[in-house]
């Protein structure tokens, strides 16, 4: 019997559950706020400043939030994930878009490394040996 209250001790401790809020913690009824700014700054002072902003075509800004819900020892999972995008022209934001866990597309990483085009690979001697006469003796401050 003491075995057993040990092994489920183990077990219900194990199984612990625990969520984490991921990015922006969006209202309830962002739809409805959205709909209604037409600035920039409104839009930075209702939802914030935004996560990323595109460099190329047209400047759309983009805000994510997401829970982070932990189960013992599986692996993480996230769910009621939000995407809120904005698509900004001067200080006038043109068009605004809302993506709920449906609307997202699975995203599946792929196994390996991305090569990189003219990269050099060195091993761990070569690594040491090219270090060499690099770096100033510590405290000289250069």
């Amino acid at each position: 019997m003491k075995k057993i209250s040990i092994l489920f001790a183990i077990l219900l401790t194990a199984c612990t559950f625990q969520t984490k809020h991921r990015g922006y913690v969006f209202p309830d009824d962002l739809e409805s706020q959205v709909a209604k700014i037409k600035t920039t700054d409104a839009l930075i002072e209702q939802i914030g400043a935004p996560q990323v902003k595109t460099i190329h075509g047209n400047e759309v800004w983009i805000y994510f939030g997401a829970d982070e819900n932990y189960r013992g020892p599986l692996a993480p999972t996230f769910t009621d994930e939000t995407v809120l995008l904005a698509w900004v022209d001067g200080t006038r934001v043109v068009k605004t878009q809302v993506l709920h866990d449906d609307d997202l597309p699975d995203v599946k990483i792929a196994d390996g490394e991305t090569q990189i085009p003219a990269a050099v690979e060195l091993s761990a001697l070569e690594e040491l040996f090219n270090n060499i006469g690099r770096f100033s003796p510590a405290g000289l401050g250069q």
